[in-house]
């Protein structure tokens, strides 16, 4: 089937006309030779239809055909009439020559039509084939005269808007001319003729298009991108070569005698090798974009897609590549290179080199803020070209270019990085793969996407200094509270020294001092313990502790300093789960810190209650007192102390934190010049059968010093 060429050509006639006919059917519609050109594209699609299905069925018969084909010759005519009317209407043309042209052309129309009619209607045959023919080459020579006519009486610029569709028609004519010429002289249709009269038809196709879109100002909405031209251009050079190389493949086969095979294969593989390479290189494509460009494009980019492109590698919040690799490679791309350099301020005002891709760089890279390269980009941002620099320095004003791009091969263009209005960087492109011409469009997109790749990289090096900030605040808190937990340490060994030679013989000192100095160790050794597993299993370390027997063991060791805490009743059995150190640590800072806000004949209490699944311990005093808000933005606040230098402001935040991670609250309540009480609950491990209930569900806990702040 595909081997009757007469079948291709007309199939892609009838196709190609109908999706004409279709395209001023539904846009171009306004003006009478636009409704004539969508009836003649119609007729021309049913006509070339008609000629397929004979090629393919045998259907229809002879006379159909040849009424159809008048049918397009008229609607062509048809059309040129109304081209005749609309230039008379502007144009000086003489009416009699109109009126003969006119009238000669329908009376033909007319006739060939109504013998065709009687023919096909009454099996009447008027008209001899060789007297078709005769009417066919008569209205090819009507079709070409009113084309003339047309063109002769046209102004300049009128012909401008008609030129392509007068070109198209004429051919269609002019063709049926000499074919039809061609068959009178012989006798008969050239096969070779009719096979090709529809591919002429259908090339002329474009052309009318185009006619119709420039005439109307109304562009098309479908259009190719440099993408799909480039790998259409692409499908159509490999289908190209493999063509060649299949023709090829034939004759070394052919010439090749006993080893045709061979060779053939031996062809066939290296010219594929040949393809794949050529297909995957990247100075080919780039070569062949920058042509795609230049001839078949206004504009240089497909801005949509080197926007879309650009953000997408933007956006990246890996690391793999690094940003600043994104960024070269994002510019470089853009002007069809790969290597670039990038160099960022640092804190100290000089330019340090955060990437090299492709380059080979000198051994120093830096670039000193002072440099005159610097103050020349501050000043205007412009894109520094190496290679213009070097033809002609005048241009840039005799600049001096820093050593480390100078000295880099293949340096090409210098781009600014503004973040503001201020130089923020240095990119350097290397040489492209294809030549590039840069105009105003390279320099305004170059510009624009240098100024949000810095923002991006101003961010980034903004969430750098931020994270890092973090860490040394981390590493600060760490050892805050390891200097608050040593500092407490300190304030018991103190107190044993300045006692020792009071109480040196006093039994009962010398088992306190051995007690103090075994808390002591046993606090150092938990502290050394948590600075080498600081991420450890805390859950893990948890034991049952009894609340009540710990509270009995810090009232006796607070018991030294006034005003010494006083238990109120026989503190209950209280079972929670804490590790002992941390809980005991923790408790008694609270009771230190009502010692230091309550003068010495002042008094602090405190109590044990049992409560539903919980234990609370009360710790009242009768010191200075806190404002509310001061408890409210205050005390639980880290790092603030309103002990001056001796306090870290971490006591308070401690506790509470602690008690936290134990399920527990700290809540306080606190009156100026009457004292404050603190109520630690903590969830109990067993419920335990008492009748013991907190005679106030809400406790209150207050760690703080009582001076209005916290140690």
């Amino acid at each position: 089937m595909l081997s009757d060429f007469s079948l291709i050509s007309h199939g892609v006639a009838a196709l190609t006309f109908a999706l004409l006919a279709v395209l001023v059917a539904v846009r171009y519609m306004r003006r009478d030779v636009d409704q004539t050109l969508a009836l003649s594209a119609l007729v021309s699609a049913l006509w070339a239809g008609a000629l397929v299905s004979q090629s393919l069925w045998g259907l229809p018969d002879f006379l159909i055909r040849y009424l159809l084909e008048l049918l397009r010759d008229a609607s062509w005519i048809a059309l040129l009439l109304a081209m005749l009317r609309d230039i008379s209407q502007r144009a000086t043309l003489h009416d009699d020559m109109k009126r003969v042209l006119s009238a000669a052309t329908l009376l033909l129309v007319v006739l060939l039509l109504g013998f065709g009619s009687l023919e096909f209607v009454f099996q009447w045959t008027p008209l001899s084939g060789k007297t078709k023919i005769l009417g066919q080459i008569a209205l090819s020579l009507l079709g070409l005269s009113l084309i003339e006519q047309i063109w002769r009486n046209a102004s300049g610029l009128g012909r401008s808007s008609i030129k392509y569709l007068c070109i198209a028609v004429g051919t269609i004519f002019a063709f049926d001319f000499f074919m039809y010429a061609d068959a009178l002289l012989f006798g008969q249709l050239a096969e070779s003729f009719w096979n090709a009269r529809g591919l002429v038809n259908a090339m002329m196709v474009p052309l009318l298009a185009i006619n119709v879109v420039n005439t109307r100002k109304q562009p098309i909405d479908f259009q190719l991108s440099r993408s799909a031209v480039f790998h259409a251009g692409t499908l159509i050079f490999a289908g190209g070569y493999l063509l060649l190389l299949a023709v090829g493949g034939y004759y070394v086969k052919a010439l090749g005698g006993d080893w045709g095979g061979a060779l053939r294969v031996l062809f066939l593989t290296i010219a594929l090798a040949f393809l794949i390479t050529l297909l995957l290189s990247r100075r080919l494509r780039a070569r062949l974009m920058v042509l795609i460009s230049q001839n078949f494009f206004d504009y240089k980019y497909d801005y949509r897609e080197e926007w879309l492109k650009m953000t997408r590698e933007l956006a990246n919040v890996g690391d793999n590549p690094p940003l600043p690799t994104r960024v070269i490679r994002i510019l470089s791309g853009l002007v069809e290179s790969n290597a670039g350099a990038l160099w960022i301020r640092d804190e100290q005002g000089d330019y340090q080199m955060k990437t090299a891709v492709n380059l080979s760089m000198p051994r120093h890279t830096a670039i000193d803020g002072d440099a005159e390269l610097i103050r020349f980009l501050e000043d205007r941002e412009w894109v520094v070209d190496l290679r213009e620099y070097r033809a002609d320095p005048i241009t840039y004003n005799l600049l001096e270019i820093p050593e480390p791009i100078m000295k880099t091969p293949d340096a090409w263009l210098i781009i600014p990085l503004y973040l503001g209005n201020e130089l923020y960087g240095i990119a350097l492109v290397g040489t492209p793969y294809a030549k590039v011409e840069l105009n105003w469009e390279n320099y305004d997109l170059i510009k624009v996407v240098a100024r949000q790749a810095c923002n991006l990289l101003a961010q980034a090096d903004a969430q750098h200094r931020l994270s890092r900030a973090m860490q040394f605040e981390a590493v600060n808190k760490a050892s805050a509270f390891m200097v608050h937990d040593l500092k407490t340490v300190i304030a018991q060994l103190s107190l044993l020294v300045r006692n020792a030679d009071k109480h040196r013989h006093n039994p009962a000192f010398i088992d306190d001092m051995i007690n103090t100095t075994e808390h002591a160790v046993r606090k150092m050794s938990n502290l050394v313990d948590h600075i080498r597993k600081p991420t450890g299993d805390e859950e893990a370390t948890l034991t049952e502790v009894d609340l009540g027997a710990l509270t009995v063991e810090l009232a006796e060791a607070y018991r030294h300093q006034k005003p010494a805490p006083r238990l109120v009743g026989e503190p209950p059995r209280a079972i929670v789960r804490a590790h002992p150190e941390q809980l005991r640590g923790v408790l008694g800072h609270l009771i230190q810190n009502a010692q230091d806000a309550t003068p010495p004949d002042g008094e602090i209490t405190l109590n044990l209650k049992i409560a539903t699944g919980n234990v609370v311990l009360f710790i009242q005093d009768t010191g200075i007192g806190m404002t509310d808000e001061f408890i409210r933005t205050s005390l639980f606040k880290p790092f603030e102390s309103t002990k001056g230098l001796t306090g870290m402001g971490i006591g308070a935040y401690q506790a509470r934190e602690y008690i936290k991670q134990l399920g527990g609250t700290i809540d306080v309540t606190s009156e100026r010049g009457v004292g404050s009480c603190f109520s630690v609950r903590i969830p109990l491990a067993h419920t335990l059968e008492t009748g013991a209930e907190a005679s106030d569900g809400q406790t209150v806990f207050h760690e703080g010093n009582r001076q209005e702040g916290v140690g």
